[in-house]
């Protein structure tokens, strides 16, 4: 597939998650809840973890932003739900390594997250990206903190959002 093709189906991936995200709302039971924002373009994401011992049962977000953090979130709770928590943290590792072009894209274990690939190359969009991503991994440590588990404390934990 010629390039320019192959970017018109990503960029198609984007606007359709953008426009009908995946997930969008809130849950009556959630385990865990955070917010988080990116002060840089005024990004705001609330997302809703249930889980069943171990595992994301379910994942929601609400909230406001671009089209790319809309896309990003709506596309990271189709990924998650049904993992434990070792395997969601693994992914936004996983993704925010592909963000940032130091790793080839693995559809297997990203879905269609992986057309996100592209915002390497615009480094001020990386935070609107990644800003579920963070969420993400905020939720699962927080979970674990309340239930006792041992945690180390995120890579991303000191970052700005």
């Amino acid at each position: 597939m010629a390039l320019s093709k192959l970017e018109n189906l990503y960029r198609h991936v984007i606007l359709d998650h953008s426009s009908h995200p995946h997930n969008y709302g809130t849950l009556e039971n959630a385990d865990e809840q955070i917010e988080l924002n990116n002060p840089t373009c005024g990004d705001v994401i609330t997302l809703q973890l249930a889980m069943d011992g171990d595992t994301i049962t379910a994942a929601k977000f609400s909230g406001h932003g671009c089209s790319i953090s809309t896309a990003s979130a709506s596309m990271m709770t189709d990924v998650v739900i049904g993992k434990t928590k070792a395997e969601a943290v693994a992914l936004a590792e996983e993704f925010f390594l592909l963000v940032q072009d130091k790793i080839e894209p693995n559809e297997k274990h990203l879905g269609e997250a992986i057309v996100l690939n592209g915002v390497a190359k615009f480094p001020a969009r990386i935070k609107c990206a990644t800003l579920a991503w963070k969420a993400l991994e905020r939720a699962i440590i927080q979970d674990k903190k309340e239930k006792g588990e041992e945690q180390a404390e995120s890579p991303h934990e000191g970052e700005i959002v």
